[in-house]
């Protein structure tokens, strides 16, 4: 596969992932009257059912990762080029600020806002490292079984994770670093995000550690 067509696929899925994010924040935040449950199933269901579709879609093209820490992990374990890594985040990172701007001017809003909405605190990152954790441990045990319902399991557990853990699930440095520019439901206060990304990248090698112990053979994709 060229990889000019791999970079669009990423670029593409990491924007509508950002679109459905971001867009469904804003939906639920103007029509569940502050009940911020309602908000948070609004943007869990609409986040775990659009991440199934574009990878369903999409990973065939490119391997389906629209998300720099898997991409990296992915090659650790030999399943990306170590000269596609830079390509694929940019192209992942590019994806999502213009997804997320997209959402923004949708409905009514700046195409960028840098967001107000604080979110620090150890428990905070403890959540984000389970988040990623699970993520990728998510990713690796699909990979290894090669399950054709794996789309399913990866949006199902992102759709979970969003309610079990304390941070709402990023999971993603190029997820965190867009939401940094939409001021809504959300968003990321930009002093809050290199944290958050630090830790995810903790979170993803970790897993990636563990499961090089347990399934050493298994990768993602070929290169």
């Amino acid at each position: 596969m060229l990889l000019g067509r791999r970079l669009v696929a990423e670029a593409l899925g990491t924007a509508f992932l950002l679109v459905a994010i971001v867009g469904s924040g804003i939906t639920s935040d103007r029509l569940a009257g502050g009940n911020l449950a309602m908000e948070l199933l609004a943007v869990s269901f609409a986040t775990g059912v659009t991440l199934f579709a574009l990878i369903l879609v999409l990973g065939p093209i490119s391997g389906g990762h629209f998300n720099p820490a898997v991409t990296l992990c992915d090659a650790l374990r030999s399943g990306t080029s170590w000269r596609h890594v830079i390509p694929y985040a940019s192209a992942q990172i590019a994806g999502a600020f213009a997804g997320a701007a997209t959402a923004n001017l949708m409905f009514g809003l700046p195409a960028v806002g840098l967001s107000g909405h604080a979110r620090t605190g150890s428990g905070q990152l403890l959540g984000e490292f389970v988040a990623t954790f699970g993520l990728l441990a998510i990713v690796w045990g699909c990979s290894r079984l090669r399950s054709p319902i794996s789309p399913l399991a990866i949006g199902g557990y992102i759709a979970a994770a969003i309610w079990f853990t304390s941070s709402t699930a990023f999971a993603n440095p190029a997820v965190t670093l867009a939401r940094t520019i939409s001021d809504t439901f959300t968003g990321i206060r930009p002093a809050d995000a290199p944290a958050f990304i630090a830790i995810q990248l903790l979170g993803a090698l970790g897993a990636t550690a563990l499961f090089a112990w347990l399934a050493p053979s298994e990768r993602i994709r070929e290169a």
